[in-house]
């Protein structure tokens, strides 16, 4: 049997890169940046977390905090104790595009207790992150990475996700006809041979599909398949080979099918996608390192809770 997640992971790989390791006290801004996403671990203190909508989140217990998609953010401690972080950048292959950030709620919290068999990772993870080790780095990207893969474990095995993309790989049934669309994407898919995969009659298959994932199951192969081509464009693969392996007999009809999904023809898109990738790169130039608030606004930073923070003149939050 295929494994539901592999299915995935295989072909939308995320990488993680820690950022911070330390205690943050006071306030910390935390920009959206480019495409990427952030996971944070919280090893103890009290944290408040606040977004620019308004919406407000107490942390009070060891816990992970995850923003699979860019999202401002600030972290509000205690301005002497603090709280103690390890902070990683989420980079989901095919970025905005990825099944697997779109998959997941904004903004999700979740403490460390829950996530099953992850005590002896976080206790690696936690001694790596505060001390100062050869190949520290490459070791906590790699350690995130495995804490993140419990986070899709914990929430597919826990039932919180009600409608989706990982509802739907939690479901008995309808996860053997979403493996199948997602290992063989260039077969010729019809209703009856989904529904003979998930064990379950056309009209069963069809009203199961469409209340759990939220949508039909020809419209999920079509997004499925768009993905796949915008993953392929990204790595400059030509059209008439993309056409073939995502199941389209020609050029021409993978162009209106792709079209449909997104209002672009895949010329139109990549040229969109190459102007993005440079205004992101020009943004990280133009970055600047700054220091959490320690004592306040504008007062004393003290040297233990100092932290290197990514940011930009162009930082897209607001905060009142």
């Amino acid at each position: 049997m295929v494994d539901r997640l592999q299915s995935l992971l295989g072909r939308f790989a995320v990488n993680a890169e820690v950022f911070h390791a330390g205690a943050l006290c006071g306030i910390t801004d935390l920009p959206a940046e480019g495409e990427r996403g952030q996971l944070h671990l919280i090893r103890n203190g009290h944290v408040r977390v606040e977004h620019p909508d308004g919406s407000v989140l107490e942390i009070t217990e060891p816990s992970v905090l995850v923003c699979p998609r860019p999202m401002a953010h600030r972290f509000v401690t205690d301005p002497d104790a603090g709280a103690d972080f390890a902070c990683a950048h989420l980079q989901f292959e095919g970025g905005g595009n990825s099944p697997v950030a779109a998959a997941l709620p904004p903004v999700i919290c979740l403490p460390l207790e829950e996530l099953y068999g992850g005590q002896p990772i976080l206790s690696v993870l936690f001694e790596e992150a505060f001390a100062q080790r050869c190949g520290r780095q490459a070791l906590l990207d790699r350690l995130f990475e495995v804490v993140l893969i419990q986070i899709l474990r914990a929430l597919m095995e826990s039932g919180q996700l009600r409608v989706g993309l990982l509802s739907g790989m939690s479901h008995p049934r309808l996860r053997h006809a979403l493996v199948a669309m997602h290992e063989e994407p260039a077969q010729d898919w019809t209703l009856e041979l989904l529904a003979q995969r998930a064990g379950m009659s056309r009209s069963a298959f069809a009203d199961s599909f469409r209340d759990t994932i939220g949508s039909t199951p020809g419209h999920y192969l079509q997004g499925w398949r768009t993905r796949l081509v915008q993953q392929a464009l990204r790595k400059g693969q030509p059209l008439k080979r993309i056409a073939i392996d995502v199941g389209y007999g020609s050029e021409a009809a993978l162009s209106r099918a792709f079209k449909s999904q997104t209002g672009q023809s895949p010329r139109q898109w990549k040229q969109g996608l190459v102007v993005q990738l440079r205004s992101a790169r020009t943004t990280e130039l133009r970055g600047r390192s700054v220091r959490t608030d320690c004592r306040g606004v504008g007062q004393t930073t003290p040297d233990n809770c100092e932290m290197k923070i990514p940011t930009s003149s162009h930082a897209d939050y607001r905060f009142q």
